[in-house]
């Protein structure tokens, strides 16, 4: 499906009290969504961060058992920037994430313990927009998250979670993928922006492996660039967008 590019975007819904966000990777959410996660916790809503690995192979000059602890850390002070306190991380080897029942099985396991009515997650499709490859990583955690909301109300499909205490869970009433290039919903970017600049600034450490920039002059120039370029979608106002479909 390829959204018309002057489509308008709707309105998230704000009927909802708790979040869960599931990525691959530390960062994930922080190109691109946390200025509408910071609107949210702003607003009294609950958001858990669940990422898949700890982005132990994400920086070619250290070591992932160096690397794997960092990037935790810096994804703990990152997110509490933006009001989360609860980060997750289920353990899976990044740069080769496998999709398949493993995979779900975690991603599930997650939903019912924290029984989300909204579930975030980032762009499971092959490209990014047509205009670059998505990482393998993005893409096993993106379906598999998808996959999962269905998993987690079927206590067939992976029995040992109930035998584990964590009963099956249909309450999730929307999913929203971030970084597609079929938008339908968006967030005011601007109350949330500057919390933004500095939750991923938080991320220094790999950021300072990616370019050669000033940190905080190549994240305020992304972000800002990239919630402007919305605008014309939303009413004038920078936004962060997400395809939004109901459950």
């Amino acid at each position: 499906m390829t959204e018309a590019k002057n489509t308008q975007l709707q309105p998230m819904p704000v009927d909802w009290q708790r979040a869960l966000a599931v990525v691959a990777h530390p960062d994930d959410l922080e190109y691109g969504c946390s200025a509408a996660i910071a609107a949210w916790t702003d607003a009294g809503r609950e958001v858990t961060y669940v990422l898949a690995t700890r982005g132990e192979a994400g920086i070619d000059a250290l070591h992932p058992a160096t690397c794997g602890p960092l990037r935790e850390r810096e994804q703990r002070a990152s997110a509490g920037v933006v009001g989360v306190t609860t980060v997750e991380f289920l353990g899976h080897r990044d740069g080769v994430i496998e999709y398949g029942p493993a995979l779900r099985r975690d991603i599930a396991a997650a939903i019912r313990r924290h029984r989300p009515e909204l579930v975030l997650t980032l762009n499971h499709r092959d490209t990014w927009g047509g205009s670059a490859w998505n990482t393998p990583d993005h893409v096993a955690v993106g379906r598999a998250t998808l996959d999962a909301v269905a998993d987690a109300g079927n206590r067939w499909i992976f029995p040992e979670l109930t035998e584990q205490g964590l009963e099956p869970f249909n309450g999730v009433r929307w999913i929203a993928i971030a970084g597609s290039s079929s938008p339908t919903h968006a967030v005011d970017a601007t109350p949330g922006l500057e919390r933004a600049v500095a939750s991923l600034l938080e991320h220094r450490t790999y950021i300072e492996a990616l370019t050669d920039k000033d940190p905080e002059t190549y994240v305020r120039d992304f972000l800002t660039t990239q919630t402007t370029a919305l605008a014309e979608r939303f009413g004038g106002t920078p936004a962060v967008a997400f395809e939004v479909f109901d459950h």
